[in-house]
C-alpha cells in the first residue's frame, strides 16, 4: 500500500512536465495550451528507501520489493470548474477517488509559457483552485442533505452522523474555510471520510521555480511558503525541468547532477517525504531470503491491521508479531543476531507498529 495523489493546478504551471519526470515516462504530453491534459494520466513509482536495501544486504534476500506510490495527472483546473469551466467537473470527480493533493503552483517567469490569466501570482492561483474545490462541495452537501431527510426521520444513526459532519463542512466552507479545517475526533474519521470531500484532501503546494533557484526558492515560493504554514499545509520547492532532465540519467549521473545544482536529493524524493508527512504514513518491513519488502501503514495502526496489510488472512487469524527494530536488525546482523541479543519481541494484538519495524507475523488459517 502506497497512496495515491493527484497532481492539480492552473493550465501551463508544469503539471504534466513534473508528471513525465516524476514516473520516468513521457506518457503525459506537455505542451503550452490549457486543457493539453484531457484523460486523467496514472504513474506508479518505487518509494525510495535506502533502509531497505540495506536490509535485503543483511538478509541475503534475494528480491527487494519497495511500497509504491501512484501519481494522477489531472487536467488543468480553471475559474468555474465547479460549474463545468474547462471540463472541469469530469476533472473534479477524478480528484474525489485520491488520497491527496499535490497542488502545482507556478513560481516561474517566462514569457514563451502562457498563463492563462495573463500573469504570474501563485498565491491567487492557490485561491482559485481552492475555491472551486469548495464550491463543488458546497454543492454536493446541499444534495446529500436533502437525501438523508429521510432517513433522519426513519431513525437511521448513521444518516444523522453523516448529516452533522455535513453540516459541520458547510458552515466552514460557508466561512471560506476549506472542509479539511473541520475539528473531528477519531470516531468520526471513517464516515468523514467517506463523504469524500473534495477540499478536506490533505494539500501539498509544489512550486515550480526555475532551474537556478531551485536550491533556494523565490519570492514567489516563499509567498506560497507562508500561505501554506497559515493554513497548516506543506510545501516543496521543485524546479520541474530539473526533475525532467533528472530522469533521463541513470542514478551516478543524476547524483553528480544533482551536487552540481546544489541539490541533496530528487524532487521525487522531497515529494515522498513530504506525503508521508501530510498523510501520517510509515513504512514497516517484511524481510526473509527469498524477498525484503517495505509496506505503508497509518501511524498508529496495530499490529492485527498492519498484518491485513499484507492479506486479510493474517489479520484475522492474526496470533503475534515477532518485532524487531529496524536499528537493532542492522546492529546485530540481521533476525538471529538480534534475537540471541533480545532483542527480539512478541506483540500482541494492541502493540502499536513504529516505522521501520521488522515483523514476521504468526497467524491462524
Amino acid at each position: 500500500m502506497g497512496f495515491k495523489t493527484g497532481i492539480v493546478g492552473m493550465p501551463n504551471v508544469g503539471k504534466s512536465t513534473l508528471f513525465n519526470a516524476l514516473t520516468k515516462t513521457a506518457s503525459a504530453q506537455a505542451a503550452n495550451f490549457p486543457f493539453c491534459t484531457i484523460e486523467p494520466n496514472v504513474g506508479e513509482v518505487s518509494v525510495p528507501d535506502a533502509r531497505l536495501d540495506k536490509l535485503a544486504a543483511i538478509a541475503g534476500s534475494a528480491k527487494i520489493i519497495p511500497t509504491r506510490m501512484a501519481f494522477v495527472d489531472i487536467a488543468g483546473l480553471v475559474k468555474g470548474a465547479s460549474k463545468g469551466e474547462g471540463l472541469g467537473n469530469q476533472f473534479l470527480a477524478n480528484i474525489r477517488e485520491c488520497d491527496a493533493i499535490i497542488h502545482v503552483l507556478r513560481c516561474f517567469e517566462d514569457d514563451d509559457i502562457t498563463h492563462v490569466d495573463g500573469r504570474v501570482d501563485p498565491v491567487t492561483d492557490a485561491e482559485v483552485i481552492e475555491t472551486e474545490l469548495m464550491l463543488a462541495d458546497l454543492e454536493s452537501i446541499d444534495k446529500r442533505l436533502v437525501n438523508l431527510s429521510r432517513k433522519i426521520r426513519g431513525g437511521d444513526k448513521d444518516a444523522v452522523e453523516q448529516n452533522d459532519l455535513l453540516l459541520r463542512a458547510k458552515n466552514a466552507i460557508e466561512n471560506d474555510k476549506p472542509a479539511r479545517t473541520v475539528e473531528r475526533v477519531e470516531d468520526e474519521e471513517k464516515a468523514w471520510n467517506m463523504l469524500q470531500l473534495l477540499s478536506a484532501k490533505p494539500v501539498l503546494y509544489v512550486c515550480n521555480v526555475e532551474e537556478e533557484n531551485a536550491a533556494s526558492g523565490n519570492a514567489h515560493s516563499e509567498a506560497v511558503a507562508k500561505m501554506a504554514a497559515e493554513q497548516g499545509a506543506a510545501s516543496v520547492v521543485i524546479s520541474a525541468a530539473i526533475e525532467e532532465e533528472i530522469s533521463q540519467l541513470d542514478a551516478e549521473e543524476a547524483s553528480m547532477f544533482l551536487e552540481e545544482m546544489g541539490l541533496h536529493e530528487a524532487g521525487l524524493d522531497r515529494l515522498i517525504k513530504a506525503g508521508y508527512t501530510l498523510l501520517q504514513l510509515e513504512t514497516y518491513f517484511t524481510v526473509g531470503p527469498k524477498e525484503a519488502r517495505a509496506w505503508t501503514i497509518h501511524k498508529g495502526t496495530q499490529a492485527p491491521q498492519a498484518a491485513g496489510v499484507i492479506h486479510g488472512d493474517f489479520e484475522r487469524g492474526f496470533i503475534r508479531a515477532e518485532t524487531i527494530a529496524y536499528a537493532d536488525f542492522i546492529e546485530f546482523g540481521g533476525e538471529q543476531g538480534a534475537k540471541e541479543a533480545g532483542k527480539m519481541r512478541a506483540e500482541g494484538k494492541t502493540y502499536v507498529v513504529k516505522d521501520g519495524d521488522v515483523l514476521h507475523f504468526l497467524f491462524n488459517t
